[in-house]
């Protein structure tokens, strides 16, 4: 199988590289590699600043976007802390409430059992002292 270089074979360059030396010469091929190395190295050093800058707007996004991130946690936060101390406030209120209520449920049953039991003794007397007459 045959290596190809940019769809571009080996005799193709060698080619290409002694057109090259009969148009420029001996003397002006090192010339034009240096600047060809010039142009690659301003390029390279072009796509790192870009890249620099690229990198600074993004951290300043990100920090900025960590910043509303925890800002709104801290908003959450407090908010959750709120409703879980409302709902303790009424959760406690509503148990003392039913518990009042309870009391005086029982304390009224109570009542009305004395009372039945009282009605229920003096009948009990009544009908004894009605039959032992």
């Amino acid at each position: 199988m045959t290596n190809y270089f940019l769809f571009v074979s080996g005799g193709e360059l060698v080619l290409v590289m002694l057109l090259a030396l009969l148009f420029f010469g001996s003397k002006a091929i090192p010339d034009i590699a240096r600047t060809i190395g010039k142009g690659m190295r301003e390029f390279k050093k072009a796509t790192n600043e870009i890249q620099r800058e690229i990198d600074s707007y993004t951290s300043d996004i990100s920090k900025d976007i960590n910043d509303v991130t925890s800002t709104v946690k801290n908003e959450v936060n407090s908010y959750t802390s709120d409703i879980s101390k409302n709902m303790n406030d009424v959760t406690s209120t509503v148990k003392d409430e039913v518990n009042n209520y309870t009391s005086e449920v029982k304390n009224n049953v109570n009542e009305v059992t004395k009372t039945v039991e009282t009605e229920t003794n003096e009948i009990g007397k009544a009908v004894n002292d009605k039959y032992q007459d």
